[in-house]
């Protein structure tokens, strides 16, 4: 069964699947509104990962996040023994900055990441997961189908309940910017890179390129430091630095 929001008091507690992002940083927030919110973050040996957990550290540590959020859980759920050594998520060479985002799929990424928190979820009495797919999302295991499928299989295999919960499934990075703004969202603290340079977004990867595009659609400067701008935001016009 999947959910999207439901009307449960602020006792209830909802785990959210969280990265250093800004997605799963507002949802955190949003989640926050009605439910007590158990971050987690997986850890599956992803070249970014290090940096990420860093900034989510510092995400959840700001006076946004001090009341209705529990400390970050960290759980392991690695994919180094099924990804080839050369995949470029484990070697930290994502695509370019044009690419198209059918580029950047990480096989079996949902079903790992929800199927191990489930697992928590069971142990701990929690029925509720939030995952920040958004629309146009174009991979199969972030369709609103997937998502109530693996909520009824994990249900029955856990014999225990689980609800999928997908706030943002209809909204698009713009949507979701502004509604970090109605929250206060510290963008700051948040990253969207794949390819960290010395902490900060590298400017150059596709996910950068996302993210910048969304601000400029908004209307307001993305505050987060980058090791390189592209001189042309709409367009994603790159040259040498």
């Amino acid at each position: 069964m999947v959910i999207d929001g439901g009307s449960e008091g602020q006792g209830t507690v909802s785990v959210v699947l969280c990265s250093g992002g800004l997605d799963s940083a507002v949802l955190v927030a949003h989640e926050s509104e009605k439910f007590l919110v158990q971050p987690i973050y997986v850890t599956g040996g992803l070249a970014w990962e290090s940096v990420e957990r860093q900034y989510l550290d510092r995400l959840l540590s700001s006076p946004k996040f001090t009341s209705g959020v529990r400390p970050i859980l960290e759980i392991q759920c690695l994919t180094t023994d099924v990804y080839s050594p050369t995949h470029w998520a484990i070697q930290g060479t994502p695509p370019a900055y044009d690419t198209p985002d059918e580029d950047v799929y990480l096989p079996g990424r949902n079903i790992l990441l929800l199927s191990k928190a489930a697992v928590y979820c069971a142990l701990n009495n929690i029925s509720r997961i939030a995952v920040g797919p958004l629309a146009g999302n174009p991979f199969a295991d972030a369709t609103p189908e997937f998502f109530s499928a693996l909520a009824d299989v994990l249900s029955m295999g856990l014999e225990k309940p689980i609800e999928i919960a997908t706030p943002f499934l209809t909204l698009s990075k713009v949507d979701v910017i502004n509604l970090g703004e109605t929250l206060n969202v510290p963008w700051s603290a948040t990253i969207s890179c794949m390819n960290p340079e010395q902490g900060i977004h590298c400017g150059r990867c596709s996910k950068c390129r996302e993210r910048l595009q969304a601000f400029e659609s908004v209307g307001i400067p993305d505050p987060a430091d980058y090791a390189y701008r592209p001189t042309d935001v709409s367009i994603g016009e790159i040259k040498s630095s």
